[in-house]
């Protein structure tokens, strides 16, 4: 998730607990509080879900890494090794019993492997002649079918988690439109209270951004044994 995202709805919930503590006091809160708090549950509910998006996309990545590595070194490297032997003379079929670049996308290693199952398919009996397993065809297609399964796993989850991210950031903004009404009320209703605005300030911060124009303090002089020593 976004860090700012984060920081803001730390922001929203601090002012919640003020306007909470205050709301049966002062009623122009009323209207704004139950909005609030939809609000802000919506956004647990949408973190759950990016999460549970984020942890599926890598758990599926992983997978499809996994049976990707397996394909390409142990079912096809067999594939490939009989069909080099069952294809000599076929000029016209002998070209696809290659393995795949290792450096190739998924999307092009998915096609050069079912272009190599095609064949195993096309030269069966030849390819048992020269060594294969009748059960490696039947292997291989399976973990295809396996391997295509996690990459739409993968597509899946990274859309859902980026549609959490976009519906995340709206109810941030009107999050944030919510606070600025609060504001208001807390203004006109206690502007004369440092105290209560002291508290308001602090609950609005957003911690972790730094202020715009800040100026970092000046550090003071200090003496040998490390004892900050009075300004002239």
């Amino acid at each position: 998730m976004n860090s700012e995202v984060r920081r803001r709805l730390d922001m929203v919930e601090r002012v919640r607990e003020f306007v909470r503590a205050r709301a049966a006091t002062e009623p122009a809160y009323g209207p704004v509080l139950p909005r609030l708090e939809e609000l802000l549950a919506r956004a647990g509910t949408i973190l759950a879900r990016q999460h549970d998006g984020s942890v599926a996309a890598r758990s599926a990545s992983s997978h499809r890494a996994e049976l990707r590595r397996r394909l390409q070194l142990e079912l096809v490297h067999y594939l490939v090794a009989v069909g080099s032997i069952a294809s000599k003379g076929q000029t016209e079929v002998s070209g696809l019993f290659k393995l795949p670049a290792g450096n190739s996308t998924n999307a092009a290693f998915l096609v050069a492997i079912r272009s190599l199952l095609a064949a195993g398919q096309a030269l069966h009996d030849p390819l048992v002649k020269a060594g294969m397993s009748e059960t490696l065809l039947a292997d291989l297609s399976k973990m295809v079918a396996d391997f295509q399964a996690a990459s739409e796993a993968a597509r899946t989850a990274r859309r859902d988690h980026m549609g959490a991210r976009l519906e995340l950031d709206s109810i941030t903004t009107e999050l944030t439109e919510q606070v600025h009404v609060l504001d208001g009320i807390t203004r006109y209703r206690f502007g004369v209270d440092s105290d209560v605005m002291g508290e308001w300030k602090a609950a609005r911060v957003v911690l972790g951004r730094p202020k715009s124009g800040a100026v970092p303090p000046v550090p003071q002089p200090t003496t040998p044994a490390g004892e900050v020593k009075n300004a002239a």
